[in-house]
C-alpha cells in the first residue's frame, strides 16, 4: 500500500487531539488551533495557530505534534509551522483605542518598586516575540518612559492626532514628550482623567496586540480613570519582597477588585542580589561573607569561586501575597546593576544584555503575562468544533 493511501487529513487531526493545551485544558483540534492540514505522498504539513506569539509552551506543543504525526503509518516527512493570532478582548467594541486588542495596566501600591522598569522590559520582551506592542506612560507626575526608552522631543501630528514615538519596535506615548524636562506636572484629578482619555483617543496607536500602561504609584485618580474610560484585560502588580511593599500592594489589589479589573499576576522585583567572587587561596573550602544581617558561610569550587544570593529586601513576600489572594506569581527579577544602566541609557536589559539571566527572567514574565491574557480571552469565546 502506498504512503498516500495510508495517511489522511482525518487521521492527522485525530492524532493531534492528543495534544492538550496546558492552560485551556482542551485539545488543540477542538480549540481550533490546527489549520491547513495538507497530506501528499507521505509528507504532512500543518499549521498550529496559538493565542499569543509569546506562548511559553510553543516549542513543547510543536515537538509533541511532530512526534505524534510521525507515529502514523506511511508518514515520511512532517512540517509543523507555529503561528499565533492574539484573540481580542471579549465584550462590546471599545470607543477609544479601537485597534488595540488588550490593554494591561502595570501598577503597584507604592513607589520605588521598579514598576516602570518592569513595564518597559515587558513591552520590549513581548515585541521580541513578534507581538505588536504599545507602551502608554500614565505616570503624569514622574514620566520615566521617555528616558528608559531613549526617546525625547515632541511627537509628530497628523490631522490633530499624535503619532506615537517608537523605539525597539514599541510604540510609546508620554506627557514627558509634551513638556520641558524641568517642568513639574501639578494637576488635579479631572486633568489627569482628561489626559488619559486623550492619550487613548487622540493618539494613532493603530493595530496593537497589547498596550501596556505604566501607572503612577498608589490607588488614585489615574488608576480609577483608566478603569472607567476603557475596559482592561487585567493588571500586573509589581512589588518588592519586604512586608512594607506587599502591605501596600494589598491596597492596589483591593482597588482593582473594586473596579472589576482582574489581577493577572504579581512580579516580585529586586528579589535578591547575586554576589559572586573568587578566593584563590581557598579552593574547595568555605568562606565567610558579611551580609549586613549576619555572616554567611559560602562554599567555593576547585578554583576558589563562589556565588550566593543576598536577600537585601527579604524573601518570599511576593509568593506569600500571591498565595493569599489566589493569583500567580509571574516571576522574580533579581537586583542587578545592568538593569539600572540599561534604563538610564534608554536600552532596556532585554536589549542591552539579551543573554543575561535577568533578561530571561523578564522574557519569562512576559510569556506568562501573555498566557494569562490569552486564558482570560478564551474563557469568553465559543469553542470551535
Amino acid at each position: 500500500m502506498s504512503p498516500t493511501a495510508e495517511v489522511s487529513k482525518e487521521s492527522v487531526l485525530e492524532v493531534l487531539k492528543q495534544v492538550i493545551d496546558p492552560d485551556l485544558h482542551q485539545d488543540i483540534v477542538t480549540l481550533g488551533f490546527v489549520k491547513n492540514v495538507a497530506v501528499c505522498d507521505g509528507v504532512v504539513k500543518t499549521t498550529i495557530n496559538l493565542t499569543t506569539p509569546a506562548c511559553p509552551v510553543k516549542d513543547q506543543l510543536k515537538a509533541q505534534a511532530e512526534r505524534l504525526i510521525r507515529t502514523l503509518p506511511g508518514v515520511r516527512e512532517v512540517n509543523v509551522e507555529m503561528t499565533a493570532e492574539v484573540r481580542a478582548q471579549s465584550g462590546p467594541p471599545r470607543e477609544l483605542a479601537k485597534g488595540v486588542k488588550h490593554i494591561v495596566a502595570v501598577s503597584s501600591g507604592k513607589g520605588g518598586v521598579g514598576k516602570s522598569t518592569v513595564a518597559v522590559n515587558l513591552a520590549v520582551a513581548l515585541r521580541q516575540t513578534g507581538a505588536r506592542v504599545g507602551l502608554l506612560d500614565c505616570d503624569v507626575y514622574g514620566p520615566d518612559i521617555p528616558m528608559m526608552m531613549g526617546l525625547s522631543g515632541e511627537p509628530d501630528q497628523v490631522e490633530r492626532k499624535l503619532i506615537p514615538k517608537e523605539r525597539h519596535g514599541v510604540k510609546t506615548m508620554s506627557i514627558g514628550y509634551l513638556l520641558p524636562e524641568d517642568k513639574p506636572v501639578v494637576w488635579r484629578g479631572p486633568m489627569v482623567h482628561k489626559l488619559i482619555e486623550q492619550f487613548l483617543g487622540d493618539v494613532v496607536w493603530g493595530e496593537l496586540d497589547y498596550l501596556l500602561v505604566d501607572m503612577p504609584p498608589g490607588t488614585g485618580d489615574a488608576q480609577l480613570s483608566l478603569a472607567q474610560i476603557v475596559p482592561l484585560s487585567g493588571a500586573v502588580l509589581v512589588t518588592t519582597p519586604q512586608a512594607v511593599s506587599t502591605f501596600d500592594v494589598t491596597k492596589a489589589i483591593a482597588m482593582f477588585k473594586q473596579v472589576n479589573v482582574e489581577v493577572l499576576g504579581l512580579v516580585e522585583n529586586m528579589s535578591g542580589f547575586v554576589v559572586e567572587g573568587r578566593v584563590a587561596s581557598a579552593p574547595n573550602s568555605v568562606v565567610e561573607l558579611e551580609t549586613g544581617v549576619g555572616p554567611r558561610n559560602v562554599p567555593t569550587d576547585a578554583q576558589g569561586r563562589f556565588s550566593t544570593v543576598i536577600d537585601v529586601f527579604g524573601a518570599g513576600g511576593g509568593e506569600r501575597l500571591a498565595q493569599r489572594f489566589g493569583f500567580p506569581l509571574l516571576g522574580r527579577v533579581p537586583l542587578n546593576p545592568v538593569v539600572r544602566v540599561g534604563g538610564d541609557a534608554g536600552d532596556p536589559v532585554v536589549i542591552s544584555q539579551p543573554n543575561s539571566p535577568i533578561a530571561q527572567a523578564f522574557r519569562d514574565i512576559a510569556g506568562r503575562t501573555a498566557q494569562r491574557v490569552a486564558i482570560k480571552a478564551h474563557q469568553a469565546l465559543p469553542i470551535l468544533q
